[in-house]
């Protein structure tokens, strides 16, 4: 338990503290004034000499609990602590009170002795109220600081998981990009270096972005233009791109390289299987606070069978639930003829 006073460190805390205090010494007064016809002045130094007095003292209690916390000490060895200390606050609180009231009168004495069993218990009970009171403080404390230390650990594991998901991507990219590289680097050495300066484009977008959830749904857009740009070179007329923009969405954010398994998905399964032109498109529309991008592309059904979900696209499907915290922000679709994906980014 290292932090301070709970009424040191909260203001509001201590206001309300005085402003409960302020009414139940108000309520006394009046109460015996009015009902027990006691004479107001007395009623008020009667106040001021035990409920005002425990008000004060009673703050101490925080210190005992912090010497003889449940943690670190039996639950009997607690007890007799606040049981000591009880009696010790209680005698210290009547005989600040007796002395008080003698000051005032005198020949008080035989009002002190018909309640001074009434007022030990009243003493005992408020100890108890205050100790109950300062370790649901202490409880809820700790309950906050749990839920503090859960945050973070969820976003350091949200993190991590993001960056491994990513890790996925790029060397999976990498890898189908430097094929492309290589199967043109006898024939056509000119596509070959155009499909490296592309390369070191895409490759540097994604340095670039690494550390970053959203970008602009324009950035991430021109990137995966890149791409289809490398692989138009390896390819040639057998894979065509069309997009359907709508410039509304530009400024969308959405995931960076979340786009980019689809695609490799589209020319893996579409293009490269296939003896006729795949159209792979891309369409977008905004509606309210969500982006939605859907990318299909014709295949051939002969050429190769899909089976289930691969590696991209589960993906995608766990970047959003890590982000989003829905996977089926994503649908897939195929009518064995065309393959389409569809995902939903939220706005908000």
């Amino acid at each position: 338990m290292d932090f301070k006073h709970p009424f040191i460190s909260s203001p509001r805390l201590t206001t309300y503290y005085f402003i409960i205090w302020t009414a139940i010494i108000t309520g006394g007064t009046l109460l015996k004034w009015l009902a027990y016809n006691e004479e107001l002045a007395m009623a008020l130094v009667e106040a001021f000499a035990l409920p005002f007095t425990f008000s004060i003292i009673g703050l101490s209690i925080w210190y005992v609990i912090k010497a003889s916390t449940l943690e670190n000490n039996r639950t009997g060895r607690v007890l007799i602590y606040h049981f000591i200390a009880a009696s010790i606050l209680v005698f210290i609180w009547l005989y600040l009170g007796m002395v008080i009231i003698k000051i005032v009168h005198p020949n008080a004495s035989q009002w002190m002795e018909e309640n001074l069993a009434a007022n030990i218990f009243s003493g005992y009970m408020l100890y108890l109220t205050y100790v109950i009171f300062f370790y649901a403080v202490i409880y809820y404390h700790g309950f906050k600081e749990k839920l503090k230390n859960e945050g973070d650990l969820k976003a350091l594991v949200k993190e991590a998981e993001l960056h491994a998901l990513k890790s996925q991507i790029n060397p999976h990219f990498l890898f189908n990009s430097l094929n492309s590289i290589s199967s043109l680097t006898m024939t056509d050495p000119s596509k070959a270096q155009e499909m490296v300066i592309n390369l070191s484009s895409i490759m540097r977008y994604s340095l670039k972005h690494d550390q970053i959830d959203k970008v602009p749904f324009s950035e991430e857009l021109k990137n995966n233009k890149l791409y289809l740009q490398i692989e138009k070179v390896r390819f040639g007329n057998k894979l065509n791109t069309i997009f359907e923009i709508d410039d509304n969405c530009l400024n969308a954010l959405i995931p960076n390289m979340i786009l980019q398994p689809l695609y490799e998905n589209a020319i893996k399964y579409g293009v490269y299987e296939a003896t006729e032109p795949v159209e792979i498109i891309t369409r977008s529309i905004c509606i309210k606070d969500v982006l939605e991008i859907t990318i299909s592309n014709n295949y051939d059904p002969e050429a190769g069978s899909k089976k289930g979900e691969g590696i991209g696209l589960r993906n995608i499907r766990d970047r959003l639930q890590i982000i989003f915290g829905n996977p089926m922000l994503m649908k897939v679709e195929d009518n064995k003829k065309e393959f389409k994906v569809t995902i939903a980014i939220p706005q908000n």
